[in-house]
Protein backbone atom coordinates (compact mmCIF):
# COMPACT_ATOMS: atom_id res chain seq x y z
CA UNK A 1 0.00 0.00 0.00
CA UNK A 2 1.23 3.20 -0.89
CA UNK A 3 2.31 5.91 1.23
CA UNK A 4 -0.45 8.82 1.30
CA UNK A 5 -0.58 12.35 1.27
CA UNK A 6 -1.65 13.98 3.92
CA UNK A 7 -2.69 17.49 3.60
CA UNK A 8 -4.24 20.15 7.22
CA UNK A 9 -5.39 23.20 6.15
CA UNK A 10 -3.85 25.74 9.26
CA UNK A 11 -5.61 28.65 7.64
CA UNK A 12 -7.95 29.21 5.08
CA UNK A 13 -8.92 32.88 5.39
CA UNK A 14 -8.34 35.81 2.77
CA UNK A 15 -6.55 39.19 3.82
CA UNK A 16 -8.53 39.58 7.02
CA UNK A 17 -8.58 36.54 9.30
CA UNK A 18 -11.98 35.52 11.40
CA UNK A 19 -12.95 34.63 14.31
CA UNK A 20 -13.02 31.21 12.90
CA UNK A 21 -10.36 31.26 10.21
CA UNK A 22 -6.76 31.85 10.35
CA UNK A 23 -4.56 33.40 7.74
CA UNK A 24 -3.48 31.21 4.75
CA UNK A 25 -1.18 28.19 5.51
CA UNK A 26 -1.21 24.29 4.50
CA UNK A 27 0.84 21.89 5.54
CA UNK A 28 1.34 19.17 3.25
CA UNK A 29 3.13 15.54 4.54
CA UNK A 30 4.78 12.72 2.72
CA UNK A 31 6.17 9.97 4.43
CA UNK A 32 9.50 12.19 5.80
CA UNK A 33 8.46 15.54 3.98
CA UNK A 34 6.53 18.01 5.93
CA UNK A 35 6.12 20.85 3.26
CA UNK A 36 4.09 24.16 4.44
CA UNK A 37 2.60 26.31 1.96
CA UNK A 38 2.80 29.80 2.72
CA UNK A 39 2.88 30.78 6.66
CA UNK A 40 0.47 33.29 7.37
CA UNK A 41 -0.03 35.12 11.01
CA UNK A 42 -0.86 32.83 13.72
CA UNK A 43 0.58 30.23 11.76
CA UNK A 44 2.45 28.43 14.66
CA UNK A 45 -0.48 28.79 16.93
CA UNK A 46 -2.63 26.91 14.54
CA UNK A 47 0.55 24.06 14.46
CA UNK A 48 -0.45 23.98 18.35
CA UNK A 49 -4.01 23.52 18.07
CA UNK A 50 -3.83 20.94 15.67
CA UNK A 51 -1.08 19.00 17.55
CA UNK A 52 1.14 19.45 14.91
CA UNK A 53 5.14 19.62 15.62
CA UNK A 54 6.42 22.61 13.53
CA UNK A 55 10.14 21.33 13.96
CA UNK A 56 9.11 18.66 11.34
CA UNK A 57 8.64 21.15 8.61
CA UNK A 58 11.16 20.38 6.04
CA UNK A 59 10.56 23.21 2.85
CA UNK A 60 8.38 26.63 2.84
CA UNK A 61 7.18 27.23 -0.39
CA UNK A 62 5.94 30.84 -0.33
CA UNK A 63 3.52 31.96 -2.44
CA UNK A 64 4.52 35.75 -2.44
CA UNK A 65 4.92 38.34 -0.25
CA UNK A 66 1.64 39.55 1.10
CA UNK A 67 1.06 39.81 4.29
CA UNK A 68 -1.78 37.33 5.08
CA UNK A 69 0.75 35.22 3.60
CA UNK A 70 4.28 35.78 4.84
CA UNK A 71 3.43 37.50 8.52
CA UNK A 72 4.03 34.48 10.72
CA UNK A 73 7.45 33.73 9.13
CA UNK A 74 9.29 35.68 11.50
CA UNK A 75 7.49 34.09 14.83
CA UNK A 76 8.01 30.42 13.42
CA UNK A 77 11.60 31.22 12.67
CA UNK A 78 11.98 32.35 16.09
CA UNK A 79 10.03 29.06 17.56
CA UNK A 80 12.19 26.68 15.74
CA UNK A 81 15.74 28.61 16.99
CA UNK A 82 14.00 28.06 20.14
CA UNK A 83 12.42 24.63 19.88
CA UNK A 84 16.18 23.11 19.09
CA UNK A 85 15.58 22.69 15.17
CA UNK A 86 18.82 21.36 13.93
CA UNK A 87 17.97 20.52 9.94
CA UNK A 88 18.64 23.18 7.16
CA UNK A 89 15.22 25.05 6.58
CA UNK A 90 14.72 25.14 2.71
CA UNK A 91 12.77 27.97 1.51
CA UNK A 92 11.22 29.04 -2.20
CA UNK A 93 9.24 31.58 -3.74
CA UNK A 94 9.01 34.22 -6.58
CA UNK A 95 11.63 36.97 -7.62
CA UNK A 96 12.11 39.18 -4.83
CA UNK A 97 12.10 36.39 -2.25
CA UNK A 98 15.58 36.27 -0.53
CA UNK A 99 15.96 40.28 -0.34
CA UNK A 100 12.16 39.56 1.79
CA UNK A 101 13.46 36.62 3.78
CA UNK A 102 16.80 38.49 4.67
CA UNK A 103 15.52 41.66 5.27
CA UNK A 104 13.05 39.73 7.87
CA UNK A 105 16.19 38.14 9.80
CA UNK A 106 17.77 41.70 9.99
CA UNK A 107 14.71 42.71 11.14
CA UNK A 108 14.11 40.33 13.64
CA UNK A 109 17.12 40.09 16.04
CA UNK A 110 17.47 36.50 17.67
CA UNK A 111 19.62 33.71 17.64
CA UNK A 112 19.67 30.58 15.67
CA UNK A 113 22.15 27.23 15.24
CA UNK A 114 19.73 26.29 12.07
CA UNK A 115 20.78 27.18 8.62
CA UNK A 116 18.26 28.70 5.77
CA UNK A 117 18.60 28.19 2.56
CA UNK A 118 16.54 30.36 0.19
CA UNK A 119 15.68 30.22 -3.53
CA UNK A 120 13.44 31.67 -5.69
CA UNK A 121 12.39 29.39 -8.27
CA UNK A 122 10.22 28.32 -11.73
CA UNK A 123 9.61 25.19 -13.48
CA UNK A 124 10.93 21.96 -11.37
CA UNK A 125 13.14 22.96 -8.71
CA UNK A 126 12.77 19.67 -6.70
CA UNK A 127 13.36 16.33 -7.45
CA UNK A 128 14.04 13.13 -5.83
CA UNK A 129 13.15 9.41 -6.34
CA UNK A 130 9.71 9.52 -4.75
CA UNK A 131 8.56 13.44 -5.89
CA UNK A 132 9.07 16.55 -7.79
CA UNK A 133 7.81 20.15 -6.70
CA UNK A 134 7.51 22.60 -9.34
CA UNK A 135 6.21 26.23 -9.80
CA UNK A 136 5.04 28.71 -12.07
CA UNK A 137 4.32 32.41 -12.17
CA UNK A 138 0.67 33.62 -11.67
CA UNK A 139 -1.22 37.11 -12.35
CA UNK A 140 -1.23 38.95 -9.16
CA UNK A 141 -0.37 42.46 -7.94
CA UNK A 142 3.08 41.07 -6.70
CA UNK A 143 5.42 38.39 -8.05
CA UNK A 144 3.42 35.39 -7.49
CA UNK A 145 4.25 31.67 -7.40
CA UNK A 146 1.75 28.16 -7.98
CA UNK A 147 3.32 25.14 -6.60
CA UNK A 148 2.69 21.60 -7.25
CA UNK A 149 3.69 18.36 -5.57
CA UNK A 150 4.00 15.77 -8.13
CA UNK A 151 4.29 11.98 -6.54
CA UNK A 152 6.00 9.95 -9.26
CA UNK A 153 4.73 6.68 -10.64
CA UNK A 154 6.11 3.87 -9.22
CA UNK A 155 6.94 0.37 -10.16
CA UNK A 156 5.58 -1.92 -7.56
CA UNK A 157 5.79 -5.74 -6.42
CA UNK A 158 2.74 -7.98 -7.20
CA UNK A 159 2.92 -10.03 -3.89
CA UNK A 160 -0.19 -12.08 -4.80
CA UNK A 161 1.86 -13.31 -7.56
CA UNK A 162 4.91 -13.95 -5.78
CA UNK A 163 3.43 -16.29 -3.18
CA UNK A 164 1.62 -18.00 -5.79
CA UNK A 165 4.60 -18.54 -7.84
CA UNK A 166 6.38 -19.62 -3.95
CA UNK A 167 8.91 -16.87 -4.58
CA UNK A 168 10.60 -15.59 -1.16
CA UNK A 169 11.37 -12.44 -0.70
CA UNK A 170 15.32 -11.54 -1.59
CA UNK A 171 17.58 -9.69 -3.00
CA UNK A 172 16.28 -9.87 -6.31
CA UNK A 173 13.16 -7.97 -5.44
CA UNK A 174 15.45 -4.46 -5.55
CA UNK A 175 15.95 -5.42 -9.55
CA UNK A 176 12.18 -6.61 -9.62
CA UNK A 177 11.30 -2.73 -8.43
CA UNK A 178 13.87 -1.83 -11.42
CA UNK A 179 11.77 -3.25 -14.37
CA UNK A 180 14.55 -6.22 -14.47
CA UNK A 181 13.65 -10.05 -15.02
CA UNK A 182 15.26 -12.15 -12.60
CA UNK A 183 16.40 -15.85 -12.10
CA UNK A 184 15.48 -18.34 -9.24
CA UNK A 185 16.58 -21.70 -8.52
CA UNK A 186 17.89 -21.48 -12.34
CA UNK A 187 14.37 -20.27 -13.79
CA UNK A 188 13.41 -17.04 -15.43
CA UNK A 189 10.86 -14.95 -14.53
CA UNK A 190 9.61 -11.36 -15.91
CA UNK A 191 9.58 -8.78 -14.37
CA UNK A 192 6.58 -7.17 -16.37
CA UNK A 193 4.28 -10.63 -15.34
CA UNK A 194 5.27 -9.86 -10.86
CA UNK A 195 4.88 -6.21 -11.18
CA UNK A 196 2.30 -3.30 -11.95
CA UNK A 197 2.17 0.53 -12.30
CA UNK A 198 1.01 2.96 -9.38
CA UNK A 199 0.22 5.98 -10.96
CA UNK A 200 1.67 8.84 -8.98
CA UNK A 201 -0.36 11.77 -7.16
CA UNK A 202 -0.65 15.69 -8.20
CA UNK A 203 -1.61 18.03 -5.92
CA UNK A 204 -1.48 21.71 -7.07
CA UNK A 205 -1.63 24.92 -4.73
CA UNK A 206 -3.04 28.16 -6.54
CA UNK A 207 -3.60 30.75 -4.26
CA UNK A 208 -3.98 34.54 -5.28
CA UNK A 209 -3.65 34.95 -8.93
CA UNK A 210 -6.79 36.85 -11.87
CA UNK A 211 -7.83 34.22 -13.84
CA UNK A 212 -5.15 33.50 -16.62
CA UNK A 213 -5.63 30.61 -19.65
CA UNK A 214 -1.97 29.53 -18.92
CA UNK A 215 -2.60 28.30 -14.98
CA UNK A 216 -5.00 25.51 -16.57
CA UNK A 217 -2.04 23.58 -18.16
CA UNK A 218 0.07 23.82 -14.97
CA UNK A 219 -2.76 21.80 -13.09
CA UNK A 220 -3.89 20.19 -15.51
CA UNK A 221 -4.68 16.16 -14.61
CA UNK A 222 -4.20 17.34 -10.52
CA UNK A 223 -5.60 14.86 -8.21
CA UNK A 224 -6.66 17.88 -6.08
CA UNK A 225 -6.84 21.15 -7.00
CA UNK A 226 -6.65 23.85 -4.24
CA UNK A 227 -7.60 27.39 -4.90
CA UNK A 228 -7.98 30.31 -3.66
CA UNK A 229 -12.06 31.44 -4.06
CA UNK A 230 -11.41 35.03 -2.98
CA UNK A 231 -14.90 36.27 -4.50
CA UNK A 232 -18.21 35.04 -5.36
CA UNK A 233 -19.13 35.99 -8.97
CA UNK A 234 -21.57 39.30 -8.16
CA UNK A 235 -18.22 41.02 -7.35
CA UNK A 236 -16.35 39.53 -9.99
CA UNK A 237 -15.06 42.93 -10.64
CA UNK A 238 -13.51 43.34 -7.36
CA UNK A 239 -11.38 40.06 -8.20
CA UNK A 240 -10.58 41.64 -11.52
CA UNK A 241 -9.15 44.68 -9.67
CA UNK A 242 -7.22 42.67 -7.04
CA UNK A 243 -6.09 40.01 -9.37
CA UNK A 244 -8.19 37.64 -7.13
CA UNK A 245 -10.25 34.58 -8.45
CA UNK A 246 -14.23 33.82 -7.78
CA UNK A 247 -15.55 30.55 -7.05
CA UNK A 248 -17.15 30.07 -10.39
CA UNK A 249 -13.29 30.92 -11.75
CA UNK A 250 -11.40 28.31 -9.68
CA UNK A 251 -14.38 26.17 -10.60
CA UNK A 252 -13.93 26.48 -14.69
CA UNK A 253 -10.06 25.98 -14.03
CA UNK A 254 -10.59 23.11 -12.20
CA UNK A 255 -13.22 21.51 -15.58
CA UNK A 256 -10.64 22.73 -17.89
CA UNK A 257 -8.04 21.33 -16.30
CA UNK A 258 -10.08 17.98 -15.71
CA UNK A 259 -8.67 17.74 -12.13
CA UNK A 260 -9.97 14.83 -9.76
CA UNK A 261 -10.75 17.31 -7.12
CA UNK A 262 -11.71 20.90 -6.15
CA UNK A 263 -10.50 22.31 -2.77
CA UNK A 264 -11.57 26.28 -2.20
CA UNK A 265 -9.34 28.37 0.50
CA UNK A 266 -8.70 32.02 0.70
CA UNK A 267 -12.06 33.23 1.64
CA UNK A 268 -13.10 36.98 2.57
CA UNK A 269 -14.34 37.61 5.67
CA UNK A 270 -17.36 38.88 3.93
CA UNK A 271 -18.43 35.41 3.78
CA UNK A 272 -17.71 34.35 7.06
CA UNK A 273 -21.51 33.69 8.13
CA UNK A 274 -22.73 32.33 4.55
CA UNK A 275 -19.67 31.02 3.00
CA UNK A 276 -21.69 28.24 1.24
CA UNK A 277 -22.26 30.70 -0.79
CA UNK A 278 -18.96 30.58 -2.20
CA UNK A 279 -19.11 26.39 -2.40
CA UNK A 280 -22.84 26.37 -4.43
CA UNK A 281 -21.52 28.77 -6.96
CA UNK A 282 -18.34 26.35 -7.92
CA UNK A 283 -20.58 23.31 -7.79
CA UNK A 284 -22.68 24.88 -10.66
CA UNK A 285 -19.41 24.69 -12.93
CA UNK A 286 -17.46 21.41 -11.02
CA UNK A 287 -19.30 19.11 -8.66
CA UNK A 288 -16.85 17.66 -6.26
CA UNK A 289 -15.92 20.24 -4.95
CA UNK A 290 -15.04 20.85 -1.05
CA UNK A 291 -14.95 24.14 0.80
CA UNK A 292 -12.25 23.60 3.29
CA UNK A 293 -12.12 25.18 6.92
CA UNK A 294 -9.33 25.59 9.08
CA UNK A 295 -8.03 22.02 10.61
CA UNK A 296 -9.89 20.15 7.80
CA UNK A 297 -7.61 16.57 6.81
CA UNK A 298 -7.52 15.33 3.90
CA UNK A 299 -5.64 12.23 2.36
CA UNK A 300 -4.45 11.42 -1.42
Amino acid sequence: MAEKIKIVFLGTASQVPTAKRNHTSILLTYMDENILIDCGEGTQRQFRIAKLNPCKITRILLTHTHGDHVLGIPGLFQTLALSGYNKTLFIYGPKGIKKFINNLLNTFQFSREYEIKVSEVSGRFFENKEFYIEATKVSHTTSCNAYSFVLKDRLRIDKKKLAELKLPTGPWIKELKEGKDITYNGKKYSAKKLTFLEKGKKISFVLDTAFFPEIVSFVKDADVLISESTFSSELQDKAKEFKHLTAIQAAEIAKKAKVKKLILTHISQRYEENSKLILEEAKKKFKNVLLAKDFDFVEV
